[in-house]
């Protein structure tokens, strides 16, 4: 049996527990959790930041021996492999000659120690050597910085060649500017357009689907909600994820968009309709009655007008041109590919773009005389 002063202390034990206000203790640990998580996460990226600045210092060290601080200077690889062979004894397989070669790359890649940057590590900075074009290094790196990709989606977006389909995007923005600058008030312009975050053609590849055999839509649909992630990343920055069969009921009669996202920079809702096949008038007549119906009856007062976007395999630019997205500057229409393009490809697409607009700006203004 238990003794008097053992079940006394046990009762007054009790007591104590069930007088805990248990919202108090909720609210103490998460905030001593939201401590220890960020305690964790600064020393993950201080461990992760010290190595890639020491790996920064052995290729200066390199750089400035092999060139006697000339750093133009040309030299075999005779040094590194030496050094390289000191170090493995030392330190292990974690400086080969390959890995020790690369940190002289590093340097050489990044000759400025203060421009390297705590959210990146040495892996993130190992894909980013690849990378050849300097103004696309820093697009990547920034990029991977404010997107917090991990280094899958930082290979991911080099290898499709985001950098340059981004700069398609934009060179045919500005081109569209350029033209039509006499007819347009540039002053009252937004500091940010739709037409800065919508592609065409958009690079569904990592869905893995194959133009033959025949697909339908709601392969399409399933494939990149399992790869949601990589969808997010080919939108672009500023998407999230909404919906997917939204339904919308009228008059007892219910209609499902494909998928639903909001635009966090834009503040607005985005509408995607996925179409296999040729985009049509009646597709797009259905797109414009989804962004009606959701400007009307789904956005908050602070919300901007909703965007609709229709993907398909290919698009018509005279239907394009006879339809309401000709008139309305909410609605696009973009091609999707299920293959990687070539740096061929995308220029000879950003060549044809340019001649197609030029041409439907010359029509509008012969229709204005």
């Amino acid at each position: 049996m238990p003794k008097k002063k053992e079940i006394k202390k046990d009762k007054i034990l009790q007591s104590i527990e069930q007088n805990i206000d248990e919202s108090r203790l909720d609210t103490l640990y998460e905030n001593v959790k939201g401590v220890i998580e960020r305690a964790r996460e600064t020393i993950y990226k201080t461990a992760n930041f010290e190595v890639v600045k020491g790996y920064w210092e052995i290729g200066r060290y390199i750089v400035e021996d092999e060139q006697h601080g000339k750093a133009r200077a040309t030299k075999g690889d005779a040094l590194v492999k030496k050094l390289s062979e000191k170090l493995i004894i030392k330190y292990g397989i974690g400086f080969d000659y390959s890995n020790v070669k690369r940190m002289k790359q590093f340097y050489l890649t990044f000759p400025k120690g203060d421009a390297l940057r705590t959210e990146l590590s040495w892996t993130h900075y190992r894909i980013l050597l690849r990378v050849d074009s300097e103004k696309a290094r820093l697009f990547y790196m920034n990029e991977a910085i404010q997107g917090r990709w991990g280094t899958r989606t930082l290979e991911r977006a080099i290898l499709t060649k985001l950098y340059e389909r981004t700069l398609m995007v934009q060179s045919k923005l500005d081109d569209v500017r350029d033209l039509v600058q006499d007819t347009k008030d540039n002053e009252n312009e937004p500091e940010f357009t739709p037409e800065e975050f919508i592609k065409d053609p958009y690079n569904l590849s990592f869905t893995g689907l194959k133009l033959f055999p025949k697909h339908y839509e709601k392969d399409l649909e399933q494939a990149l909600m399992d790869k949601l992630q990589d969808f997010i990343l080919e939108l672009g920055r500023g998407f999230a994820f909404v919906a997917r069969q939204k339904r919308i009921t009228i008059d007892d009669e219910n209609y499902y968009t494909d998928l639903v996202f909001y635009h966090c920079i834009l503040k607005c809702y985005v509408i995607i309709e996925l179409k296999v096949g040729k985009i049509t008038p009646k597709d797009i007549g259905q797109l414009d009655f989804y962004v009606n119906y959701w400007d009307e009856e789904e956005i908050q007062p602070d919300d901007n007008p909703t965007i609709g976007l229709i993907l398909g395999t290919d698009k018509s630019n005279a239907v394009v041109r006879y339809t309401q997205i000709a008139k309305n500057e909410k609605l696009f229409a973009s091609k999707y590919q299920l293959y990687l393009p070539s740096e061929e490809q995308l220029k000879k697409e950003l060549i044809e773009e340019k001649e197609r607009i030029e041409q439907e700006q010359r029509l509008i203004k012969k229709e204005q005389e």
